[in-house]
């Protein structure tokens, strides 16, 4: 009997249909952050951009994309070795400005249109993140919090300019553009006045956010803490969880952005209760909030069966958020996007409305030997199964196309 008709049987036993758990884990759209491909680099010209914020990309593995056209062929690879649907996720400094120096705060949809050109060759629909860091305007280590008016004012400005690149890539393209605001504001040691820098940061979004833009879908993404902000961050989770709330924009949880013992999936039990959606980044904290490439572990396996037993993974926008300098960065994005899919597909195969009513009915034993049976179920023939309908690589298979891109192409960077 071939593999997957076997665990398509054992699956069925527990009443679960694996045909329409990978019809099913295929239609997720998963968001591909850009900049795995050249270490959040960017390609913005100036004459004296910094370092700021808690953003450090290490290692210095040959082959890292020296421009966006690089970036869009690396992407392009990519795509073609992971399965299901996909967005693409800029940074406003991956414009392409023609040689020109533009202000972050005059950047216009104009300055993306070999992007979204792209995109629609692709036929997948893009994201978009204001870039408020890496910027002599930021660093203080305040941008959108500072007390200084004047620097302020830029990066309000820059909000509103990406607010409305958004709106215009997502009418360019049929569809809404997720645009998600995190700042790296904060101190790094015996922060006295908690207060004012969070009462000029809502100040602040309530000015770049004020009216809705046509596609343009606001998150906002908060962080306990980061390089030189060790003391204090302005933008707390309970901070965004509260200006998510009352001003109704999307909240995201970054899997990196919490104290090590918090577990992000209790969290969504809660949080979607009362908001529509959840923005979610996967991404692999290692002792710290490190960026570490997303791997089929534990922490991702939870937040996804947590998705799956309350029937919301339409509710919660899936993206990617890491970026490792120090290894093959093709296989850096195929691992994280596999392991995301593998997440979803786990979670569809749950057999959770027959543990549930173990637990209601306080058939505990039940319950959890149940759960137990469900950890040795055949998930990786049907994993098989959802890579061979999707025609990309199964198995190990796409690490040999890896290693031909790395000799054929990266190896000349």
């Amino acid at each position: 009997m071939p593999l997957f008709d076997h665990a398509k049987e054992a699956y069925a036993d527990l009443g679960i249909d694996a045909d329409a758990a990978i019809t099913k884990a295929l239609s997720v759209p998963i968001s591909i952050h850009c900049w795995q491909a050249d270490d959040v680099s960017g390609f913005e010209l100036h004459d004296e951009a910094t370092d700021s914020g808690g953003i450090m990309a290490t290692g210095n593995y040959p082959g890292r994309a020296r421009n966006a056209v690089e970036v869009r062929q690396d992407l392009d690879r990519v795509l073609s070795l992971v399965p299901g649907v996909h967005r693409a996720n800029l940074h406003a400094t991956y414009a392409e400005t023609d040689g020109k120096a533009v202000s972050r705060d005059e950047l216009e949809v104009k300055h993306f249109a070999n992007w979204i050109d792209w995109a629609n060759a692709k036929r997948i629909k893009l994201d978009f993140n204001p870039t408020y860091f890496a910027h002599p305007q930021a660093s203080s280590g305040f941008t959108l919090s500072s007390a200084d008016a004047e620097i302020r004012s830029f990066w309000i400005r820059h909000g509103i300019a990406c607010r409305n690149i958004a709106s215009g890539m997502a009418q360019a393209l049929g569809g809404e553009c997720i645009h998600n605001h995190w700042i790296p504001d904060g101190a790094k040691d015996a922060t006295v006045d908690r207060w004012g820098p969070r009462k000029r940061l809502i100040e602040a979004y309530d000015e770049i956010l004020r009216g809705p833009l046509p596609g343009c879908v606001d998150a906002v993404e908060s962080k306990l803490f980061g390089l030189a902000s060790e003391d204090y961050v302005v933008g707390s989770f309970e901070f965004y969880l509260s200006y998510s709330q009352t001003r109704k924009v999307v909240l995201c949880l970054d899997m990196g952005h919490f104290h090590p013992t918090e577990s992000v999936a209790d969290k969504l039990s809660s949080i979607l209760q009362f908001q529509d959606r959840v923005l979610l980044h996967t991404s692999r904290p290692m002792r710290w909030d490190s960026d570490h490439v997303v791997l089929y572990n534990d922490d991702l396996r939870n937040v996804f069966l947590e998705l799956g037993r309350g029937k919301a993974i339409d509710r919660a926008i899936v993206a990617l958020d890491f970026f490792d300098a120090s290894i093959n960065r093709i296989g850096a994005y195929v691992i994280g996007i596999r392991s995301t899919r593998k997440a979803i597909l786990h979670a569809l195969l749950e057999p959770s409305m027959m543990v549930q009513t173990f637990e209601r009915e306080g058939k505990n034993a039940q319950k959890l030997a149940m759960l137990e049976e469900f950890k040795t179920l055949p998930f990786g023939a049907v994993w098989d199964e959802l890579c061979e309908r999707a025609n990309v690589p199964v198995g190990k298979n796409w690490i040999c196309e890896m290693e031909v891109y790395e000799r054929s192409v990266l190896s000349s960077r």
